[in-house]
């Protein structure tokens, strides 16, 4: 094998069957996300080195079916034809054993090399399941290895097995079918024109031409011929005909039948079904009434945790670059080369010792409850809310998102079936406190007003939420379907997985916003030089600062927040002249709550409006900052009336 062009396996299963858990304990912290080629769907890869080998590892998006139903799934179905691995490893979670082996099933029709990773073996067995990997790997005709993936266990064996595989290049065979739907498949395959998803099984193509009524890969042309699509609807009327159901329902329930038929002769139940303690920790987190006190509970000591550790943080890193402040005004005076190393100090210092404290315990707490599998109960919970705001149950999933950023949170509106519901969930995630401005919440807040009242400022940020929701709503009149949403069994989450994704997002942060910070501190001293921001803070003053009674100096730093919310936290600093700890030194407390809640809902950055644009569309995108401007300037005056 070209080492320059190493193998490619790829990790495809279930939802929340634990196969990115399996994927980072395999890629460590070189594991990298991207773009899928022509989409803005993020996977994560990595090459890694076993034994001496390469090896390029793609963690895909949890799919239910090759039949793909969101953008994420159909990403995953396109890169099985258009990337053509050398290996699938089919991750299945073996305490739900039956529901999972119906991927498992449709993988094998491909006729590519596939291995399962029978993961969370360990789950299985609490539940009293004992399963038979031998059996199993007879039963489906493929090797199985046992992992436990959150314990690091099977990940060798898994990894020789994986390279013996791409070595030996065994032949696969698909499962079996009934007589009847057997027949119609190889009659409907002799019928296939030539290319039709060259280099998979034609057995493939025709059972997903019954089963869906078209098949898009690489290869086949969607626009069936004429001819060959009347073919086509005799065959799958005629097995409609046979079985008194749809075909997509025949394909369905054979597969089902004999997922189940697979799990049952591979495992035993050694003891009864008994109420173990994740589901005695369910009655409560998901109870009717005491879940949304646990849930307010929850997010109540996560702040207070982030704010207990980032406050002393802060302090301890503040103080050597405050002397170093000192030190550059006493060497260099008051020429450009000051400016120049002013701006450059507060960007990198501003982002070390003002930022970071704030944000990295915020990651790998987010991390935590999503690994935890809390996440999800709390959109569950929140269902009922959401639809009383007239929003899809679905929506709740883009607004967790949005908690860590808004970019990816308005990306992942495509899991909502109307374009209605994506519309209305896109213009509110901008008014999701992002990490970005929960960093400033704390950091000006938390530190001069107390954890309570930066507690009570998303109290405010969720009832914005809700009175934007309902009145968008009513809009547009439709109605809002039911939510189909996967809780995941609750499980203590692994250190070395939530310091890998924290690593992952922290990386982003450093190279993307990171160098704004920096450069745009640079710009601001630049401005400040050349007296520029006399002229911008003229132009701000008679609608924002003078109206909102804000130190003229600041409107300069919404001009550059609109780069990155931190930005304004940093630029304020710099615009006043003040070292952090002696901020309130020359402003008031209430101007101090004012420039907060302002610079919280005005506009949304740069990339927000950028995606905004590119998802919704420009109208949408500028709805979007008019919105946030009228808001931000609404409440900042309400402010100034009760604070």
């Amino acid at each position: 094998m070209d080492e320059a062009h190493p193998p490619v396996i790829v990790f495809i299963g279930q939802p929340n069957c634990g196969k990115s858990t399996l994927f980072n304990a395999i890629a460590g912290p070189k594991a990298e996300v991207s773009n899928f080629p022509g989409t803005s769907t993020k996977h994560t890869h990595s090459t890694v080195i076993v034994g001496g080998r390469s090896l390029t590892v793609v963690d895909l998006p949890g799919t239910y079916s090759l039949v793909p139903l969101d953008p994420a799934e159909k990403v995953a179905y396109a890169h099985l034809f258009s990337e053509r691995p050398d290996l699938i490893v089919n991750v299945v979670d073996a305490s739900i054993l039956s529901r999972n082996l119906e991927l498992s099933l449709e993988l094998l029709e491909l006729r590519a090399p596939m291995l399962v990773a029978l993961n969370m073996v360990d789950l299985a067995e609490k539940k009293g399941i004992e399963i038979d990997p031998a059996e199993l790997e007879r039963r489906l005709g493929v090797p199985v290895v046992t992992t436990i993936a959150s314990h690091g266990r099977g990940i060798k064996e898994l990894l020789d097995k994986a390279f013996e595989l791409i070595d030996r290049k065994p032949a696969v065979l698909a499962h079996g079918w009934s007589a009847d739907v057997a027949e119609k498949l190889d009659e409907l395959a002799g019928l296939l024109p030539d290319g039709f998803c060259s280099g998979y099984d034609e057995r493939f193509a025709a059972v997903k031409l019954i089963e869906t009524g078209n098949l898009a890969c690489d290869g086949l042309l969607t626009d069936l011929e004429p001819v060959f699509k009347s073919e086509l609807d005799r065959i799958r009327a005629e097995l409609e005909r046979r079985r008194g159901v749809p075909a997509y329902e025949v394909i369905a329930s054979e597969r089902h039948h004999l997922a189940l038929k697979i799990s049952e002769e591979a495992s035993r139940l050694r003891h009864g079904p008994r109420l173990t303690w994740d589901k005695r920790v369910d009655s409560i987190i998901m109870h009717p009434l005491f879940g949304y006190v646990f849930m307010a509970a929850i997010f109540m000591l996560f702040f207070l945790v982030i704010f207990k550790v980032g406050s002393p943080l802060e302090s301890l890193l503040l103080k050597p670059l405050g002397e170093l402040r000192l030190w550059l005004g006493a060497r260099l005076g008051t020429g450009l080369a000051y400016y120049l190393a002013e701006g450059l100090l507060q960007g990198v210092g501003g982002g070390i010792a003002i930022v970071l404290p704030y944000f990295l315990p915020l990651l790998m707490l987010m991390a935590f409850l999503e690994d935890l599998g809390y996440l999800a109960r709390a959109g569950f919970l929140l269902d009922t809310f959401m639809h009383r705001i007239g929003l899809h149950g679905k929506s709740v999933s883009p607004f967790i998102l949005g908690f860590g950023c808004n970019v990816p949170a308005v990306v992942a509106t495509r899991i909502l079936e109307s374009r209605r519901d994506r519309i209305i969930t896109s213009l509110l995630i901008p008014f999701i406190p992002c990490s970005a401005r929960t960093t400033i919440i704390l950091a000006l807040v938390a530190v001069y007003l107390g954890p309570v009242w930066a507690l009570g400022f998303y109290v405010i940020n969720l009832a914005v939420v809700a009175v934007l929701g309902w009145a968008l709503s009513r809009l547009v009149k439709a109605e809002s379907p039911g939510l189909i949403l996967e809780i995941p069994s609750l499980k203590l989450p692994s250190p070395k997985a939530i310091l890998s994704k924290t690593r992952l997002q922290l990386m982003d942060f450093i190279g993307f916003a990171w160098p704004l910070l920096i450069a745009g501190s640079l710009v601001l001293s630049l401005v400040q030089y050349f007296g520029a921001d006399k002229i911008i803070n003229l132009a701000l003053s008679p609608l924002i600062t003078a109206g909102l009674g804000l130190p003229k100096e600041l409107g300069v730093t919404l001009v550059f927040g609109f780069l990155r919310k931190e930005l304004s936290l940093i630029m304020m600093l710099q615009a006043l002249g003040v070292g952090y700890k002696d901020l309130l030194s020359v402003i008031s407390r209430e101007q101090l709550m004012t420039f907060t809640v302002f610079i919280n809902f005005f506009i949304p950055c740069l990339s927000t409006f950028a995606i905004l644009w590119r998802e919704v569309g420009r109208r949408y995108a500028f709805l979007s900052v008019g919105l946030s401007v009228g808001v931000a300037l609404a409440l900042s005056r309400l402010i100034r009336l009760f604070f």
